[in-house]
């Protein structure tokens, strides 16, 4: 069954007067598109077609500016198309992260539940209906949606998302815009909508935040569109691809990774085909030339002047250029260059954050900073680059230390009337020259057009890369990035990648891109309970350590339920216990259909992975192998649910 089905989809920018902010990244990345003298009309999308089936996971991918968000905005009604329709299955409920985030007084629990507007109502109208047979529809309705088990879900949400129990019951304007936008999203995530979409969810989020998100989207049961430069991301939750290309869209089956190479080879087939056609052409067009005067062969250079216009012209295949950028090498200095002997740092009246912080950093060192957030990781990182100084111990710099520090927080001190060009040149201060200006802004992309325009045109990727080249502009010896990945399409983060590991100076890198974090890093540092320590493995490790940590809590939880309960039991009660085998009896078929329900499903996928490695498979048409790969992708989808179904079951058998 569809869940959407865009026909014919057309939205046409027209430039002049007053824009909308929010329009800025995506028209500015269509003025290479314009032509003639019509540049105050740009197409963002242009007859596009595709449909998404009930329950798919989609990912939509593509260059900044290439009409993501738009698209995105028109299906929920937000813009309207300039040609083509929408449809949308029955009554369905789309579920998107508002841009305001929740704040004031109401709690952070409160308001995610506030999120299921259906739940919220009803209980509103519970407390004053004074119908009776209204009231009995109300509760059976509330039964129906599970509202009692609802601030149990919200909570559990909002603790994967990084609130504790504390942090769940306070207000949401205590928090800073990043937290909030979380709620936000946890809100989303507990509404459960038919349909769910997300942009770019991943910003805001550490990677133990991350994992979470994962998980969790990876179980959801109904339809994801998600718009998102994660390539992980993409590639554990999604299970069909959509690219947008030109202002068209093209589907792919499978993830990021099989994406990516499927397109590869259609571009590499359709360039040898193109290199064929003109082969002939030129190939034939030698005769005409050579022929066409003479009488007796004045038929057959006819004949192939027609096979000529038959073939129509080349077409090019489309290659879209990817913007390289690289850092400017720095000096050699001898190491450590920078090293810190029992520092304690905090902030002016607040306690402190990090404590007896032991640490060298040398010439060639790549370190990613792991941990929540809140943990002190941006802390940690100011104090390397000298912006918080240490309230105890002694940081102690080769004299000649260059740093480069970049963080996302940055671009709101950037003057959006200026343009790259003038905040190069201010940067770089008097007597730098033009030349060097330019050649400092080419480095990250930037053309003598696009570095005269204003900073409040740029899209987000282009202030990022204004951000990154002012970071560098004087060959720092150490390059402190704080999520540099923000706002970056799939090409500028491989840029990003070639940059750092050519780069000749130390890094020291935050970022929630654990794709990032494995192509660069050498070293984990792990910050939390106040310290920074060296992890001793790589990301998959952390991420193991994580997933174990996370399963051996609820052991513990109930552990300690178990030795109050206990404690409970050995002080006298005012009435007796009710007996617990009443309800061993359900609990116990609900585990054994959910233990049949794993090994169905796993006899399923294993006969699917046979097939798939039978070659005979792939004799047949490519359909076949590729409906084979989307059917395994969604009994994996339908096993971890199923597994974590029999969790809860055992847990709740043995907690009877």
């Amino acid at each position: 069954m569809q869940a959407i089905r865009v026909e014919n989809l057309s939205k046409l920018y027209r430039l002049g007067g007053t824009r909308h902010n929010s329009l800025r990244d995506t028209i500015m990345g269509f003025v290479k598109g314009a032509r003639g003298d019509r540049t105050n009309e740009l197409w963002a999308l242009k007859d596009v077609s595709f449909e998404v089936a009930d329950g798919e996971t989609l990912g939509l991918i593509g260059r900044n500016g290439a009409g993501k968000s738009t698209l995105l905005r028109i299906i929920q009604g937000q813009i309207e198309a300039d040609a083509g329709e929408i449809n949308l299955m029955g009554r369905t409920r789309i579920g998107s992260v508002p841009q305001d985030p929740p704040g004031g007084d109401i709690s952070v629990l409160d308001a995610v539940l506030a999120a299921d507007v259906e739940r919220t109502a009803l209980l509103a109208e519970s407390e004053t209906c004074e119908d009776g047979v209204r009231l009995g529809e109300i509760h059976m309705r509330l039964d129906e949606i599970g509202a009692a088990s609802a601030p149990s879900r919200a909570a559990s949400i909002l603790n994967g998302l990084g609130f504790d129990n504390d942090a769940q019951s306070r207000p949401c304007g205590e928090f800073s815009g990043g937290w909030r936008m979380r709620v936000a999203l946890a809100g989303t995530l507990f509404s459960d909508p038919d349909l769910l979409i997300l942009d770019e969810p991943s910003n805001h989020l550490d990677i133990e935040a991350m994992m979470w998100l994962t998980e969790h989207l990876r179980k959801f049961r109904n339809t994801l569109l998600m718009v998102s430069h994660d390539r992980d991301l993409l590639n554990d939750v999604c299970d069909h691809i959509v690219h947008i290309d030109q202002q068209k869209l093209v589907a792919y089956t499978g993830n990021y990774d099989f994406f990516e190479r499927t397109r590869a080879e259609r571009l590499a087939n359709d360039a040898a085909q193109q290199a064929k056609i003109a082969a002939q052409r030129k190939h034939m067009q030698a005769f005409v030339d050579r022929f066409r005067a003479k009488a007796t062969k004045a038929r057959q250079a006819q004949s192939r002047m027609k096979m000529i216009e038959k073939l129509g012209p080349v077409a090019s295949v489309p290659i879209e250029e990817r913007i390289a950028f690289n850092f400017p090498s720095p000096d050699i200095l001898a190491s450590p260059i920078e090293t810190l002997d029992e520092v304690t740092v905090g902030y002016p009246d607040g306690p402190p954050i990090l404590r007896n912080l032991d640490l060298r950093i040398d010439m060639d060192d790549r370190i990613a900073l792991l941990g929540q957030n809140g943990n002190g990781k941006s802390t940690f990182i100011r104090v390397l680059s000298d912006r918080l100084q240490p309230r105890e111990g002694r940081i102690r710099r080769t004299p000649k230390l260059r740093v480069g520090y970049f963080s996302q927080d940055q671009e709101e001190s950037l003057d959006y009337e200026a343009t790259p060009f003038d905040h190069m040149n201010r940067a770089l201060g008097p007597g730098a020259g033009e030349a060097k200006v330019r050649a400092q802004l080419g480095r990250f992309g930037f053309s003598r057009d696009r570095a005269n325009l204003k900073v409040g045109v740029l899209s987000g990727g282009e202030k990022t890369r204004l951000l990154l080249a002012l970071a560098t502009r004087n060959a720092p010896h150490m390059l402190l990035l704080d999520e540099p990945t923000n706002h970056l399409d799939m090409d500028a983060r491989a840029s990003l990648v070639d940059a750092i590991n050519d780069f000749e100076g130390a890094v020291v890198l935050v970022s929630h891109d654990t794709h990032l974090v494995k192509m660069v890093a050498d070293q984990l540092w792990v910050v939390a309970n106040g310290g920074v320590v060296p992890f001793d493995g790589d990301i998959d490790d952390y991420q193991s350590r994580l997933l174990r940590e996370r399963s051996e809590r609820p052991a513990k939880d109930k552990k300690e339920k178990k030795d109050k309960k206990e404690k409970a039991a050995s002080a006298p009660a005012p009435t007796p216990a009710p007996s617990p085998k009443v309800k061993r009896g359900p609990l116990k078929r609900a585990l054994e259909a959910a233990e049949k329900t794993i090994a169905t499903l796993t006899k399923q996928r294993n006969d699917i992975e046979a097939k798939l490695a039978d070659p005979a498979t792939y004799s047949a048409p490519p359909s076949v192998a590729a409906d084979l790969q989307k059917e395994k992708l969604r009994l994996e989808r339908e096993l971890a649910h199923a597994e974590h179904e029999w969790m809860v079951a055992q847990e709740a058998f043995e907690a009877a």
